[in-house]
């Protein structure tokens, strides 16, 4: 027998030693494939198998269910820090153990791989179940939380434990509407839209895979056969496995032909859930037929029209009747038999989910009159019934509205004259001094804007286009550093808005709104604020809420607060500036910038968990508008990086910081200052990674573009100084440390008087460098002034709240005032430990001072607990 027969062999007798008895020989049907004599082979070992008593020839599962019946005792009672208390299941790669940690008291799911040391690829596939779901931190995929392996090799991995019922039981028990169904199918997709944004395809999506909570709450599982995107130019043979481990009835024709498969499969399978979910049945039913006859029902026959094939029990709320053309629309364009016909995306299935949500129409319906007409009708049936009252009215008023519409289309001329010029007068920057020799090779931004300067100047014979143009140039200099220039500018667009529309008018609070922002970069922040909200006013007066004028004010009052340091009142108003805009489709540059300034609003304010899928979605919508080499993108990805270094994920961050550098330094150039932010958050990465001569030579650089760029008193450079003084720290140059911190500290109280967390920020730094030269009381006095400013300006479980109780822990370690230490160690460790990763270096310190304290308390207990958490890392 050859090698790949025997493998064969092997492998299909352990598929099916996982499956229940009964279940087997259907198995083995379907997997031989019609091989009568690799079926009688593979029966034979199962029924040689069946037939042994000792313990080593038995399933775990089968000793653990025995055990668990008639003793005390498990084969493995302890995986790592977590002690066995009974058994969930069994699937086909392992056992799924109830598991509950000895130190936190939290229940956890415990996934041992079976027979491990006798299949690689059974070990490979595991393995790779184990990679999917630590890249997958999504609220509706189950967290993985640790991995390892038993002293026998056999590798296992705790993850969430879900309380729930599969999908389509919940809304069974619920008697579930449409629309419930819907949103609940909605979360689904947003949790596999994640997974395909990560390059992660699930492969075996299906009810039983969803559970949802009591509280209504989804949960995406197991990920036993995914595959990573780049993977998928692997051979139909080097598939095989994946395709038997796939449930028939919600695979895609393509996973049955073992044709090449990817986001089209997941979509497929979702069209599956959503058949069911509608009509209470499968697409195709499947029973009774051999795996060929089945494998001929899915990749050629067409699924009935939802519509036609609902339950008739009365099990699932009926829609409205003509709603039904629209879901048959979303299952039969998810199912399609063409990858290229069906959604494109999770993310288009979702949006036309919406579509329906919202009584719009779908993308997939023909664009036809009729169907948008009607539409439109149904969605404001009130409406068009009022306009059809009033229609005679209309008619007898078209005479007295014509002068006019008359005047308005003379505005619109002028309007369209004066853009033409604005347009002309844009591209005569671009020449050169010869107008004839064509645009200069050497042609310098600032030149540039230099000279459009002069050319505005001469414009005084069309005051509107000169206005407009002061405000245009203006903010081109305010984005190149040139602050004082853009103010000049600024500060007249205003005056010749004032006066040619009226302090009242809507140009003139563009002009406020702008000149306010320009405040906030010179750190102005009480005159920015007062610019803004008088902008903001005079538009709220004059224009609708969601007016884009209006948008952008709000989100620019929402940018001061945050500046400010005023995080409640801003996410306030920027979530409220979101929720103005209704999600437009296709998203809209305005959303992205309230939504960004939402995230960082959240990220200031410590609620990291917020302000993480704010910015991915942010950096989604750029990426779609602008491309993936945009400096907005750029941005996205350096605020990705800054989330990853605050919960400790230093590698990460360092990642991200490199890919925004790699952008901005493309985009601005190696002099900008939105360079000089790259290199400061990248040497901060490498800083935190103990790689401290890269990181001062990036940082060096940052500050000397800064000021530069903003002179000596900025919060940019004082961020810069920051950074520069933790290096100094870190290699022992303590006086080189106090001068960059006593520095920083300067510039904040200059900038923001007496009452600002980041003055306290620099406070903790001089208290750290008080603790390193072993002047503890002066060190205890600062941390608890800093304690007392963060009490005042941060959420009492802000990251930076718990990084001061650490340090002031330690300090009174060092004073031996060990219940002192135990109380301001244990303080922070609750704090830093709900947000930061388990191995970061403040995690790490609590813990080691924690088991310290407790030792010289006489509660060897507790010291223990704490040196087993650090044992583990």
């Amino acid at each position: 027998m050859d090698s790949t027969r025997w493998q064969r062999i092997q492998s299909l007798f352990h598929d099916a030693l996982a499956l229940s008895s009964p279940e087997r020989e259907t198995f083995l049907q379907s997997a031989c494939a019609g091989d009568r004599e690799l079926f009688s082979e593979v029966l034979s070992m199962l029924h040689h198998d069946s037939a042994a008593d000792s313990l080593l020839d038995r399933q775990l599962a089968d000793v653990a269910h025995q055990t668990l019946a008639n003793s005390d005792a498990l084969p493995v009672r302890q995986f790592g820090p977590y002690r066995v208390v009974g058994v969930l299941g069994e699937g086909g790669m392992g056992v799924v153990y109830l598991a509950e940690r000895t130190d936190l008291g939290n229940q956890v799911a415990i996934k041992v791989l079976r027979d491990a040391w006798l299949s690689p690829a059974r070990r490979e596939r595991f393995a790779s179940e184990q990679r999917t779901l630590a890249q997958l931190n999504h609220p509706s995929i189950a967290q993985l939380y640790d991995a390892d392996t038993l002293p026998d090799g056999t590798p296992w991995f705790a993850m969430e434990r879900v309380e729930g019922v599969p999908l389509t039981q919940y809304c069974r028990q619920h008697a579930s509407s449409v629309e419930e169904r819907l949103r609940l199918f909605r979360m689904v997709c947003e949790a596999v839209q994640f997974a395909h944004g990560h390059a992660v395809i699930h492969r075996d999506l299906k009810p039983s895979n969803i559970l949802v909570k009591k509280d209504g709450t989804v949960r995406l599982l197991d990920f036993g056969i995914a595959k990573q995107l780049e993977s998928f130019d692997l051979t139909v043979d080097q598939t095989t496995t994946g395709l038997r481990l796939l449930t028939p009835a919600y695979a895609a024709p393509e996973q049955i032909r073992g044709d090449r498969v990817g986001i089209h499969t997941d979509v497929y399978a979702l069209g599956v859930i959503l058949y069911e979910l509608l009509t209470g049945h499968l697409p195709f039913d499947l029973s009774n037929l051999t795996p060929g006859e089945a494998a001929t029902v899915i990749t050629e026959h067409e699924p009935g029209k939802p519509s036609s094939r609902v339950a008739k029990d009365g099990s699932i709320p009926a829609p409205r009747r003509s709603a039904w053309a629209d879901l048959d629309v979303l299952c039969l364009t998810a199912l399609h038999k063409d990858p290229q016909r069906r959604y494109s995306s999770v993310e288009a299935l979702v949006r036309d989910v919406d579509h329906y949500l919202d009584g719009q129409p779908l993308d997939a319906r023909p664009d036809t009159l009729r169907y948008r007409a009607g539409k439109f009708i149904r969605r404001h049936r009130q409406a068009v019934s009022a306009a059809a009252l009033v229609f005679a009215l209309i008619v007898g008023l078209v005479t007295f509205f014509t002068w006019r519409l008359a005047k308005a289309r003379n505005a619109a001329l002028a309007e369209a004259a004066r853009t033409q010029r604005v347009q002309q007068f844009m591209m005569n920057l671009f020449r050169g001094g010869d107008q004839e020799a064509g645009p200069a090779a050497d042609m310098k931004v600032l030149t540039m804007v230099d000279r459009g300067v002069q050319q505005a100047r001469a414009l005084s014979t069309d005051p509107k286009v000169q206005a407009e143009l002061y405000a245009t140039l203006g903010l081109i200099y305010q984005k190149l550093g040139k602050l004082d220039r853009a103010e000049e500018l600024l500060t007249q667009a205003l005056e010749e808005r004032n006066s040619l529309f009226g302090a009242d008018s809507t140009e003139a609070a563009e002009s406020l709104v702008a000149l306010g922002q320009l405040r906030a970069d010179q750190a102005k922040y009480e005159d920015a604020e007062k610019l803004v909200r008088q902008g903001l006013e005079i538009d709220q007066r004059h224009l609708p809420p969601n007016h884009t004028a209006v948008i952008n004010a709000r989100t620019a009052l929402g940018v001061v607060l945050t500046d400010r340091g005023n995080y409640d009142q801003a996410t306030r108003i920027l979530a409220e500036t979101v929720r103005l805009q209704a999600n437009p489709n296709p998203p809209t540059s305005a959303l992205a910038t309230s939504l960004s300034a939402l995230a960082d609003a959240h990220y200031y304010a410590g609620h990291y968990s917020i302000a993480d899928p704010l910015y991915r979605r942010v950096l989604d919508i750029h990426r779609q508008l602008y491309g993936p080499q945009h400096p907005l993108v750029a941005d996205d990805l350096a605020s990705l990086g800054s989330v990853q270094q605050d919960l400790g994920f230093y590698p990460q961050a360092e990642q991200y910081y490199r890919q925004a550098l790699a952008i901005t330094e493309a985009y601005y150039g190696k002099d900008s200052p939105n360079t000089a932010a790259d290199l400061n958050m990248l040497g901060r990465s490498i800083l935190y990674q103990k790689r401290n001569d890269e990181a001062r030579g990036l940082v060096e650089q940052a500050l000397a573009i800064r000021e530069q760029a903003f002179g000596p008193n900025h919060p940019s450079v004082a961020t810069t100084l920051n950074e520069l003084g933790n290096i100094a720290y870190q290699t022992d140059h303590y006086d080189e440390a106090e001068k960059y911190w006593r520095r920083m500290e300067e510039i904040y109280r200059n900038i923001y008087g007496d009452h600002h967390y980041l003055i306290a920020v620099a406070l903790s730094n001089l208290g750290s460098l008080y603790s390193a030269e072993k002047d503890y009381p002066r060190a205890e006095q600062t941390f608890r002034e800093v304690l007392r400013r963060f009490g005042e300006t941060l959420p009492p479980d802000h990251v930076n709240t718990g990084i001061a109780h650490v340090k002031l822990g330690r300090v009174l370690l060092r004073e031996n005032r060990f219940a002192d230490a135990q109380t301001e160690s244990l303080a922070g460790y609750e704090i830093l430990k709900k947000q930061s990763n388990p191995s970061d270096s403040f995690v790490r310190a609590a813990e080691k001072d924690l088991a310290a304290d407790y030792d010289a308390l006489k509660q060897p207990d507790q010291a223990a607990q704490f040196r087993a958490l650090l044992a583990a890392k």
